[in-house]
């Protein structure tokens, strides 16, 4: 094996800003049927938790580490949301144009991507697909100002909890994240991917974007 070489020409890469978010509001059936784009998107964060070490003591020694369970959160960041996402808010309309708040919250599923640069290619290397699964929204804040000579948009933000969606793999947990790298996965079998996460054609002969669950992006991406 030849020695170790650091920062190769192409080699320096790095991960960059979000776009293309896509909200999949969740069925009773655990079903995601029909996505709307998410416009203005400006930060997305996730945040596990959990995976803390127990350590186990016997015959005077540390005789093993048991490790809790993880669990995945997220916090989204957007100037704005679509109206699909009213009910995952905890907000029913009481009549149209009138909503009402303090009501059960509707789970969700999320998608969005991110840039890959390199130190050739730049943002042009590639990127990375997130899909997100049983996702709940917890209550934000919602801060309001007067408009002034330095004028703000409101950026509306939302503590995300999710519920891991089964993987038929046995030598896998469920999960309620996936991440898929497009530098690493075949062009096509990610286009075919794509086609199902935004849809395709138009309104009238289209058809609608849905999110996949785990186990049907496992056979699409592994496909011969």
């Amino acid at each position: 094996m030849a020695r170790l070489i650091w920062d190769q020409v192409g080699e320096r890469t790095y991960e960059t800003g979000v776009r293309n978010g896509v909200l999949y509001p969740r069925l009773a059936d655990g079903s995601y049927p029909l996505g709307v784009a998410w416009n203005g998107l400006t930060a997305v964060t996730e945040s596990p938790s959990g995976a803390e070490p127990t350590a186990l003591w016997a015959d005077d020694i540390k005789y093993l580490v048991l490790m809790s369970a993880e669990e995945f959160g997220a916090t989204i960041e957007a100037y704005t949301y679509p109206d699909e996402f009213i009910p995952c808010d905890g907000s029913a309309e009481l009549v149209p144009g009138t909503y009402i708040g303090q009501q059960n919250r509707q789970s969700f599923g999320f998608a969005y991507r991110t840039t890959l640069g390199n130190d050739t290619m730049l943002n042009d290397h590639g990127y990375k697909l997130h899909l997100i699964y049983g996702a709940v929204a917890s209550p934000s804040e919602k801060a309001y100002q007067t408009i002034n000579d330095s004028p703000e948009a409101i950026t509306f933000s939302w503590e995300v909890t999710t519920t891991p969606v089964p993987v038929l793999n046995p030598l896998l947990r469920p999960t309620a994240s996936i991440t898929i790298d497009s530098t690493k996965v075949d062009a096509t079998k990610l286009a075919a991917l794509e086609d199902i996460l935004y849809g395709t054609g138009d309104a009238t002969t289209g058809i609608a974007p849905r999110l996949p669950l785990p186990d049907e992006v496992a056979t699409l991406l592994a496909a011969g």
